[in-house]
């Protein structure tokens, strides 16, 4: 296996991908570095270096700098998706989705539905998110939830370099148009990834990363981490917990939930979108519909206040669910009676 850094799987995936199949492309807010640059130096690949190298290897026409319109962007992704290219359109930030929601949502979600299954959106749409940077309301947001509640999309969060890339080459190959949020802070995070190209992990199916038989966490990107840090603390002590990371919120994969949480009883479930109409409570309510018998707890969720994210450094730390928080939830449903 090779070792590297979660934006180095996401340039690596696509790379290849563009390399086996002609009709991949890329376009974006400075996916070269500029509109009207050569591709030199000033070429970093974008605000994130999630597409360096790209315009060497495959010239203009397949990596495209666009002007700064969201609304384009996604348009010209479904127009080239349903012309029969496997478009990979990068947003800066997943915040910006509200420019480009009618092409996401009234668009490119119901093609296929629309059309009789006649047609097919192979877009892809790739956004960072999340917050921990003080970058501000406008720019810390986690919108899957929004874009989760939307039928017709795939909505692919990866926690991990290898799941980058059997993700991400799974979403340029599918036939549906797919959502891959990318969370800002694990970007410089490096880890071990297989070699094999055709190396695919099919949506729809969570990985179980801590397993125990006292308490069900689920999470999914930067936050996972904090989870498999709680469970391993909460090991030492003779706490074990099953750490679920969803991988996909559409589709979500209940089974392993469920059958996590008929074992433990208990469920915490840890996300950084506000609570409201959330994926926690979403979740949440499928544990007490479905295995409500095998509860000993009420479901528990840990997740940001329903507030716009603070700039603050303080306010942000106490706003972002913490390993703390977490410990706390997972004691609590230990301790009810």
């Amino acid at each position: 296996m090779a070792k590297m850094m979660y934006r180095e799987a996401v340039v690596s995936t696509i790379a290849e991908e563009m390399e086996r199949d002609d009709s991949v492309v890329v376009l974006g807010e400075d996916v070269v570095g500029g509109m009207g640059t050569a591709g030199g130096p000033e070429a970093i690949g974008g605000i994130w270096s999630t597409s360096t190298g790209l315009y060497g290897k495959f010239g203009a026409d397949r990596v495209i700098d666009t002007p700064i319109s969201e609304s384009a962007i996604v348009g010209a992704a479904a127009g080239l998706a349903l012309s029969g290219k496997r478009p990979v359109a990068e947003l800066m930030f997943a915040d910006f989705i509200g420019v480009c929601l009618d092409q996401i949502w009234n668009q490119i979600a119901k093609f296929r539905y629309m059309f009789g299954g006649k047609s097919r959106c192979p877009a892809v749409i790739r956004m960072a998110y999340g917050g921990g940077f003080n970058a501000a309301a406008q720019h810390s947001q986690s919108p899957h939830q929004i874009l989760t509640g939307i039928p017709g999309l795939k909505v692919v969060m990866p926690s991990t370099p290898a799941d980058v890339k059997g993700l991400l080459r799974q979403a340029i190959r599918d036939d549906d148009p797919v959502i891959f949020l990318e969370h800002k802070a694990l970007y410089a995070v490096s880890g071990e990834v297989p070699d094999d190209p055709e190396f695919i992990i099919p949506f729809g199916h969570a990985r179980l990363s801590r397993a125990g038989q006292d308490v069900t966490i689920v999470s999914s990107g930067l936050l996972l981490g904090f989870c498999e840090t709680v469970a391993d603390k909460l090991a030492e002590e003779g706490i074990g917990c099953d750490v679920i990371d969803l991988r996909t919120t559409s589709p979500l994969d209940e089974e392993v939930i469920l059958d996590s949480v008929e074992v433990t009883g208990r469920i915490v479930v840890v996300d950084e979108a506000p609570p409201r109409c959330g994926l926690a409570a979403d979740i949440n309510a499928l544990v007490a519909a479905k295995a409500f018998a095998s509860l000993k707890a009420p479901p528990q969720a840990v997740t940001p206040p329903h507030t716009p994210i603070p700039f603050a450094r303080e306010l942000e730390n106490a706003y972002l669910p913490s390993a703390e928080r977490i410990e706390a939830a997972v004691r609590k449903v230990l301790d009810w009676r």
